[in-house]
């Protein structure tokens, strides 16, 4: 089975991504070879950031590897937070921050309509790919559910009456942005290899 390493500090998106991929390839963590530095993600956008992050270790060490870049998209806000969602409060901040200035600035909103975006970039054999998933959901108003991360507890997504953060793993990684993302990347695996 190839070796992959997958371009995140996050253990939680690793071991989402390892439910998902397992199969396919081995997913290696940065910790597995050895890397315990900040990747630097300076992009506008979510495709430039997985981008960037993926470069970074493919230059550092000439390995097979992938990235994303997850973005929570409100309407009412414009956007926001998009590309800058994990550090939303702040540099430094926990889930916990960025749900609650979230929650504070939506507190008016009558659209609450939202969308969690993720872009892969792969690096593999020294070619480029990107996948995309998206899903539309809303903004609740209190947060509910105790399973996942980030803004999960606050996102239900449309025809749901449970958040992610209330869903069991399984169901919410058929229906997520990354796990949309993550099946065109297997596809596109299974096929390549």
């Amino acid at each position: 089975m190839r070796n992959i390493v997958f371009a995140t500090n996050n253990t939680h998106k690793l071991r989402e991504i390892r439910q998902l991929l397992g199969q396919v390839v081995k997913i290696v963590s940065l910790k597995e070879i050895g890397f315990d530095e900040e990747i630097p993600e300076t992009g506008h956008t979510l495709k430039e950031n997985a981008l960037q992050k993926a470069q970074y270790i493919h230059d550092k060490y000439g390995i097979d590897c992938f990235a994303d870049d997850t973005g929570l998209e409100t309407d009412a806000l414009n956007g926001a937070p998009g590309v800058y969602s994990a550090r939303y409060a702040g540099e430094g901040c926990t889930y916990e921050d960025n749900v609650n200035k979230l929650l504070l600035e939506m507190r008016d909103a009558q659209v609450r309509t939202a969308r969690f975006r993720t872009v892969i970039a792969l690096i593999l054999d020294g070619k480029t790919w990107f996948f995309e998933g998206s899903v539309e959901g809303e903004i609740i108003k209190e947060p509910k559910g105790v399973k996942g991360f980030g803004y999960d507890p606050v996102f239900q997504p449309a025809g749901y009456s449970l958040t992610f953060a209330g869903m069991p793993p399984e169901l919410k990684n058929s229906i997520s942005h990354r796990g949309k993302a993550v099946e065109k990347l297997t596809r596109f695996l299974k096929d390549y290899f």
